[in-house]
C-alpha cells in the first residue's frame, strides 16, 4: 500500500492525489466556424460570436436584462394554471419533464415577463425561453401571455415580444391549442387600446406559436438567420420532393418576400426596439387629441385612430417639395415576377391515367361527322 494513504492525513491527501474537475461550459464553440470563445466574454458580447456574428440563443432573464436600462425590471406576477390537466406520460410523466424544465432554468413556465423602462420610456416585455421544453406553448405560458399584455394596456405602455419555440405543447393537447385564439383576442385588446404590438422574432420561431400570436405585431423584427416557420424545412421539402431555395425561411429570405418588416442585428436591437416604440407612442399621443390639419393629414394612424379622429376632407395626398405637380404621385407596386422553374405544375395525368389532349388538338361532337379535307 501506498505510504501516502497511512501517513497523510486525508483531507491532505485529497490535494495530493486528485485532480480539480473543469466544468464542461466553460468554453462555448460556434456552429458556424468552430472558434472557441470563453463564456464569460460571449455573454458579454450578448451571445454574439466575433468573427462570424452567429446569434447564439439568450435566456429570458438576459433578455430582459440587456432590454431594459441598467438591467432593472420587475416581474410581472402571472396567474397560476393547471398543471398536467391531462395525466400525460410517455416516456417520462409529464410533471417530471416540467420539474427538469424548472430546476435548468429557474423558471415557472417557458414565458418570463417584465415591466421597466426602455430609454426612460416604460414598457412590457415578454420573452420565451426555448431552454424551457422547446418554448413551447402550453396554459402556463398562454396566461403568462395574457396577463403581460393586459399589463401593458393598464399601463398604457407597448408591449414587446420576443418569440422563441417550437410550437404548442403536445403534453397539454387541445388545451395548449385553445392558448391560440386565446392570445389572439389579448392582442386585440392592445389594438382596442391603441398600444403598440412589437414582436422580436428569434431563433428558432415555429408551430403554433408562428400561426397566431408570434405573427400579429404591428412591427416584425427578426435577428440574423432566424428560423421562422410553421412546418419545417425538412418537413416541407420532404413532403413536396423539390429543392428549396437556399436560405429558405431563414429572417432574410422572409424580409425580401415581405413576411417581416427588418433584420437587425442583436447589437443594435435596442435602440431598434426604443426608435420604434417612441415613433409609435407619438402617433398615439397625436390621435387622442385635436391636432392640426397638417398633421392629420401627415399620420399613417389607420391601426390607432378612429374614424371619429379622421374625417372624409383630410384622406386627401399631401403635396410635393417640388413643384412639378399639385397632388403625389401614386406608385403601383407590381407582383412579383416568379421564374418559370418555381412556378406550381398540375399533374398532367388525369385520375384515368390518360393523358389529356391539347385544346386545339380536342375533338368534339360537331367535328365527329365532318370528312378530313382530300389532298
Amino acid at each position: 500500500m501506498n505510504w501516502i494513504n497511512n501517513v497523510v492525513p486525508p483531507k491532505i491527501r485529497s490535494f495530493l492525489t486528485t485532480r480539480r474537475e473543469v466544468p464542461d461550459n466553460l468554453w462555448k464553440t460556434c456552429p458556424l466556424t468552430g472558434q472557441m470563445v470563453f463564456h464569460k466574454d460571449l455573454e458579454a458580447n450578448q451571445f454574439v460570436f466575433p468573427g462570424s456574428e452567429y446569434h447564439e440563443r439568450m435566456g429570458a432573464q438576459q433578455r430582459l436584462t440587456h432590454l431594459f436600462d441598467d438591467g432593472a425590471f420587475e416581474k410581472v406576477m402571472m396567474p397560476a394554471a393547471a398543471v398536467d390537466p391531462l395525466k400525460f406520460r410517455d416516456g417520462k410523466r409529464y410533471t417530471d419533464r416540467l420539474k427538469e424544465a424548472k430546476s435548468k432554468t429557474d423558471l415557472e413556465d417557458a414565458i418570463l415577463v417584465g415591466s421597466g423602462k426602455l430609454d426612460g420610456r416604460e414598457v412590457v416585455a415578454a420573452v420565451q425561453d426555448f431552454r424551457f421544453m422547446a418554448g413551447s406553448l402550453g396554459m402556463a405560458a398562454g396566461e403568462a401571455i395574457i396577463a403581460g399584455m393586459l399589463h401593458a394596456v393598464a399601463k398604457k405602455s407597448p408591449f414587446i415580444l420576443f418569440a422563441a419555440s417550437g410550437g404548442a405543447r403536445m403534453q397539454e393537447g387541445i388545451l395548449s391549442l385553445m392558448q391560440m385564439p386565446r392570445t389572439t383576442i389579448a392582442v386585440q385588446r392592445l389594438r382596442d387600446a391603441r398600444l403598440p404590438y412589437i414582436v422580436v422574432l428569434t431563433d428558432p420561431t415555429t408551430g403554433g406559436v408562428t400561426a397566431s400570436y408570434a405573427m400579429l405585431g404591428d412591427i416584425h423584427i427578426a435577428e440574423p438567420n432566424a428560423l421562422i416557420c410553421f412546418a419545417g424545412p425538412r418537413v416541407i421539402q420532404q413532403t413536396i420532393r423539390e429543392q428549396l431555395p437556399e436560405g429558405f425561411q431563414r429572417s432574410e429570405y422572409l424580409m425580401e418576400h415581405g413576411m417581416i418588416d427588418m433584420v437587425v442585428h442583436r447589437h443594435k436591437l435596442r435602440e431598434t426596439l426604443s426608435r420604434v416604440c417612441r415613433l409609435l407612442m407619438n402617433g398615439v399621443k397625436n390621435t387622442k387629441g385635436k391636432t392640426s390639419p397638417d398633421l392629420e393629414k401627415n399620420m399613417n394612424g389607420s391601426a390607432y385612430a378612429t374614424q371619429d379622429d379622421i374625417s372624409d376632407s383630410d384622406i386627401t395626398l399631401k403635396p410635393k417639395t417640388n413643384n412639378t405637380s399639385d397632388t403625389e404621385t401614386i406608385d403601383i407596386i407590381e407582383a412579383e415576377p416568379v421564374e418559370g422553374t418555381r412556378r406550381f405544375k398540375g399533374n398532367k395525368n388525369d385520375r384515368s391515367g390518360k393523358q389529356p389532349a391539347p385544346k386545339g388538338n380536342r375533338k368534339t361532337s360537331s367535328n365527329k361527322n365532318q370528312k378530313s379535307p382530300e389532298k
